[in-house]
């Protein structure tokens, strides 16, 4: 009979054009699980057949676990302290097996287990054909819909079916049964049904795929796109670079008569393809990507990775896009953050930074107005940099003489000492989720704390106001406007709030919610 076994495994690999250690294994599983049926509650069976007899061996098995976790599960564990008694060299998480008998292999066996090596052997085929398929490295599936599963697509290219699902495909686009279709592999999902290629008609990475089939230039090295993105079925911006200067890589993506760019267009469904020039320069990259608007000027913000774009007034609503679109995609493909504004917002925006470092630094260094204004026109833009900076470029101010300088950088270092300790004092008591919390750093932790927010909760549940009025003032005034509602909040002081209640603290209270919502 052991001979007659491994005649079997051989036969059905040869059939089923898979390895036999692959049958082998599922013959395997097949007896495990049958010899299982013969013990009450969940044993663990183990069984292994020789590859070069075919004769069969069964085991029980029993996991060995520490004393102080227990039997989580009593028919297959065993605590350490009697495993010790029996194996004396036997070690946490080893096994301990028993031989026990194996089954028959008559036709009851193969009536039981048929199935199951069968299955295992499928399984196994549809792993290999997917194997095959993607070591040939294509990132592009070009196939025929083979069938509709609740609004997804099913399609089959050669030997392979792949997932096609409705918000992968292109707003508006109707696929039908029969329809030959073009799609980039996103990712492989393996679940409990096997593994399954899920493809994507919008992401960026199918447009990139499209052009590299379209423009030659891609693949022999001479052009290079940097980055995309896509409003699906829209507007989408590509970014290209070529090191070659005979190339123009603009035109060379639009091709004669914009043959090129038309031929990706109509795979898009007539989604309109703005082609812009990479530039090392970020500022250069941002203004090409908001094209066709005309930029008037940058302020470039390394810290934030921002950027604030100012435009006149006829270029505004061009630079912004209908709903948003062309800053959106900008933002995309350059990385940046990008705030659109004109010349005058811009000026309110620096006017009220500067009001807000003058007052900073008139409370915290105890100084008075014309100090604090020589400081932010010689650029500094906050406590530790005046503490920190080396001493010789504050002494080359030539309004302060060494005296007033060091006396300014101690009480700059003496300031954050005090903002230390007061973020200590505010996050006593503190939730630690709320501390710990993605984006949160100590200081912010500290003003909540001090203003009396303390727990993840009430966190998430602040309106922006409130947000705002904690990370823009004074913590006394903070505190006295959350407890009367803000019924007597000024002017000035809602621009400040305003100000810093930006895309960062949302982003925090975001997170906040997400870990609320989830308990």
């Amino acid at each position: 009979m052991s001979l007659e076994i491994l005649q079997l495994v051989d036969a059905l690999a040869r059939e089923k054009n898979v390895d036999k250690e692959i049958v082998l294994g599922a013959l395997e599983h097949a007896l495990a699980l049958a010899t299982k049926k013969r013990y009450p509650g969940d044993a663990d069976i183990r069984v292994s057949i020789d590859r070069t007899t075919g004769e069969v061996e069964t085991f029980r098995r029993w996991h060995v676990v520490p004393d102080e976790a227990g039997l989580q599960q009593p028919d297959q564990e065993m605590l350490y302290f009697e495993a010790k008694e029996q194996f004396p060299d036997i070690e946490v998480d080893d096994y301990i097996e028993d031989h026990i008998e194996s089954i028959d292999l008559g036709r009851r066996f193969a009536q039981d287990t048929k199935q199951i090596v069968l299955q295992r052997i499928r399984d196994a085929e549809r792993e290999q054909v997917l194997q095959d398929f993607l070591d040939r490295g294509d990132s592009l599936v070009t196939g025929t819909v083979k069938r509709m599963e609740r609004g997804d697509a099913i399609v089959e290219s050669g030997k392979v079916e792949a997932r096609l699902p409705r918000e992968q495909m292109i707003p508006k686009e109707n696929l039908r049964v029969g329809d030959r279709v073009r799609a980039y592999i996103l990712r492989v999902e393996r679940g409990a049904r096997g593994p399954q290629v899920i493809l994507s008609r919008t992401a960026p990475e199918f447009i990139v795929k499209l052009f590299e089939l379209e423009v030659p230039e891609i693949e022999q090295g001479l052009l290079e796109i940097k980055s995309a993105a896509r409003d699906p079925g829209v507007r989408a911006k590509i970014a290209v670079f070529t090191s070659d200067k005979r190339i123009d890589p603009i035109g060379t993506c639009v091709g004669m008569r914009g043959s090129r760019v038309q031929a990706v267009t109509g795979e898009l469904g007539g989604e309109r393809v703005d082609i812009v020039l990479w530039s090392e320069d970020p500022a250069q990259f941002v203004i090409g990507a908001l094209a066709p608007a005309n930029v008037t000027s940058i302020v470039v913000d390394e810290d934030k990775h921002a950027m604030d774009v100012i435009v006149d007034e006829e270029n505004l609503a061009i630079a912004i896009g209908r709903s948003g679109q062309n800053v959106r995609l900008a933002t995309e493909l350059t990385g940046w953050k990008i705030n659109i504004m004109t010349a005058e917002e811009s000026a309110d925006k620096s006017a009220l930074e500067k009001a807000e470092l003058q007052k900073l630094f008139m409370e915290r260094l105890d100084v008075d107005q014309e100090v604090a204004d020589i400081l932010i026109e010689e650029g500094f833009t906050a406590l530790e940099e005046i503490a920190y900076v080396p001493i010789g470029e504050m002494l080359e101010i030539e309004a302060f003489d060494e005296d007033t300088v060091n006396e300014i950088r101690q009480r700059a270092r003496d300031a954050l000492i005090t903002e230390a300790i007061a973020s200590e004092e505010g996050m006593a008591g503190m939730e630690e989720e709320l501390v710990n919390l993605e984006g949160m750093d100590r200081q912010v932790a500290g003003k909540l704390g001090l203003a009396g927010v303390k727990t993840l909760q009430r966190f998430a549940e602040l309106a922006y106001d409130e947000f705002g009025a904690i990370l823009a003032l004074p913590v006394e005034r903070a505190r006295q406007l959350l407890e009367n509602e803000f019924a007597d909040v000024t002017d000035d002081e809602m621009k400040l709030i305003d100000a810093k209640y930006d895309d960062e603290a949302k982003e925090l209270q975001a997170n906040a919610w997400k870990l609320v919502e989830s308990k």
